[in-house]
C-alpha cells in the first residue's frame, strides 16, 4: 500500500523547507517519492517517464523526486507501477488549489488501483502574512486551508503570542477541525510534525487506550507483578489497563459514593486478584476478557466522553497547577478520571501533565507541536474548562 502525502503552501510559506525536514528527520527508511506538481509549467527535456511529462532526480536515503508536468493522473500511476514506494509526498505549485490535487489523487484511487491511500492533507502557512494572504488571495488561499487536515504555521518564532492567537483564529474560521502546528520547526522533531500530519499522536486515543498504569508507571506488555491500592471519594473510577501477556496483578481499589467502571483488557493467560469495596454506588465493571469467563463487554464509548483542545498559548506552572488542584480534587467541571496535556511555559519550556482522580504529575517534556490537553469523565463542562485553562 502506498500512502499519498500531500504537502501545499501559498508562495514561499516553507513548504519545500518543512518537506526537507520530514524526509531527514521523519521519513528515514521509507522508500519515498517526492513529486513537485508545477501545473502547466515549461516542459522537461529528457528524463525517465518523459511521454508523461515526468522527470527522476536520484536522491539519498531511497527518495526520488518527479517533477510533473502534463497528465498528473497518467504520472502519478506510472511513478506507482514503476515504483511501487512505501509513500509518496506531492508538492503542489503555490498557486495551486489544494482541493484539485485532492481530486486528482482521488480520481486516480477509483480508477482502480487499490494499492494507493490518501493518507494526509498538509497546508504550510506563513504566520505573518496570514491576514494579508487571506484579504488578497482569498479564493486560492483560503481553498488550501479549507481543504487541509493539517496546517502547519511557519515563522512562529517571530509571532508574539497575541499574533500567533489572532493567526489561530483566522484559520479557525475555515477550518474548525484540522490539526495545527504552532510550535517553532526549530523546536520540534520531524518526526513529531509527521505524527500529527498523520493524526497518529491523537492523546484521546492515547488516554482510551493507554497501557501505561498511572498509578506505578509500569506497561502492562509483559510479565511482571504489580500491586496497586486505590482510594476514589465522591466519583467514577474507569481504569483502562491492558494486560496482554502472563502477568500477576493484584489490585485492591476503594470506592465510596460512585460507579466504578474498570475497562481491564485480559488478553492472555494471568492472574489477576481485584478486591473492590463500594458504598452508596453502582460498579459496572466492563472487564474484556477474551476468554470464557461470563463478563460482560462495555465500550469506552458507552462510559465516558472525552474534551480535548489545541492551544498556542503560553502557561505559568501555578496556572497549570492551579486548573489541576481543581480538576483531581472537585466535581466542578464533571467527573473527572484522566487528564493529559503538554502546554508551553511563559519561560520557553513546556509543561507535560497527567491526572487521575485526586492526584496529578507535572513534569518538564520536549516541545510539541502546539499546546494540546485533553480531558476524560461523566459530563465533561466544555464551557468550564475552557474557562479553566484560560482559553475563553
Amino acid at each position: 500500500m502506498t500512502k499519498i502525502d500531500i504537502i501545499s503552501g501559498f508562495l514561499g510559506a516553507g513548504k519545500t523547507t518543512l518537506i526537507k525536514k520530514l524526509l531527514e528527520e521523519g521519513l528515514k527508511g521509507e522508500k519515498l517519492v517526492l513529486i513537485e506538481n508545477e501545473f502547466g509549467e515549461i516542459g522537461i527535456d529528457g528524463g525517465f517517464l518523459k511521454d508523461a511529462g515526468v522527470e527522476i532526480t536520484e536522491m539519498n536515503s531511497g527518495c526520488i523526486c518527479c517533477s510533473l508536468v502534463g497528465d498528473f493522473g497518467t504520472a502519478l500511476k506510472k511513478v506507482i507501477d514503476n515504483y511501487a514506494p512505501d509513500r509518496i509526498i506531492i508538492e503542489p505549485s503555490g498557486v495551486g488549489k489544494l482541493s484539485d490535487v485532492i481530486k486528482a489523487v482521488n480520481d486516480v484511487m477509483e480508477s482502480g488501483n487499490t494499492d494507493v491511500v490518501l493518507n494526509s492533507t498538509t497546508a504550510v502557512v506563513d504566520g505573518l502574512k496570514t491576514k494579508m494572504y487571506m484579504k488578497n488571495f482569498g479564493e486560492f488561499f483560503n481553498n488550501q486551508i479549507e481543504s487541509a487536515g493539517t496546517i502547519v504555521i511557519s515563522r512562529t518564532q517571530k509571532l508574539v503570542e497575541a499574533k500567533l492567537d489572532e493567526c489561530v483564529k483566522l484559520l479557525r474560521e475555515h477550518n474548525e477541525n484540522a490539526t495545527i502546528i504552532t510550535t517553532p520547526w526549530d523546536d520540534i522533531n520531524g518526526e513529531i510534525i509527521l505524527a500529527a500530519i498523520e493524526k497518529s499522536g491523537s492523546l484521546e486515543e492515547e488516554l482510551l487506550a493507554e497501557e501505561v498504569c498511572p498509578e506505578c508507571g509500569h506497561h502492562h506488555d509483559h510479565e511482571h507483578e504489580c500491586e496497586h491500592e486505590h482510594h476514589h471519594h465522591e466519583g467514577e473510577c474507569c481504569h483502562e489497563h491492558h494486560h496482554d501477556h502472563e502477568h500477576e496483578c493484584e489490585h485492591e481499589h476503594h470506592h465510596h459514593e460512585g460507579e466504578c467502571c474498570h475497562g481491564h483488557h485480559h488478553d492472555h493467560e494471568h492472574e489477576c486478584e481485584h478486591e473492590h469495596h463500594h458504598h452508596e454506588g453502582e460498579c459496572c465493571c466492563g472487564h474484556h476478557h477474551d476468554h470464557e469467563d461470563g463478563h460482560h463487554h462495555h465500550h469506552a464509548d458507552d462510559v465516558f466522553t472525552s474534551w480535548g483542545i489545541e492551544t498556542p498559548r503560553k502557561y505559568t506552572e501555578d496556572e497549570v497547577k492551579n486548573a489541576l488542584d481543581k480538576l483531581a480534587n472537585t466535581e466542578e467541571y464533571g467527573v473527572i478520571l484522566r487528564a493529559k496535556g503538554m502546554l508551553p511555559d511563559v519561560n520557553g519550556e513546556w509543561i507535560y501533565f497527567d491526572l487521575v482522580p485526586g492526584e496529578y504529575e507535572l513534569r518538564k517534556g520536549s516541545p510539541d507541536y502546539t499546546g494540546r490537553i485533553c480531558v476524560i469523565g461523566t459530563n465533561p463542562n466544555e464551557d468550564k474548562l475552557k474557562e479553566l485553562f484560560c482559553l475563553i
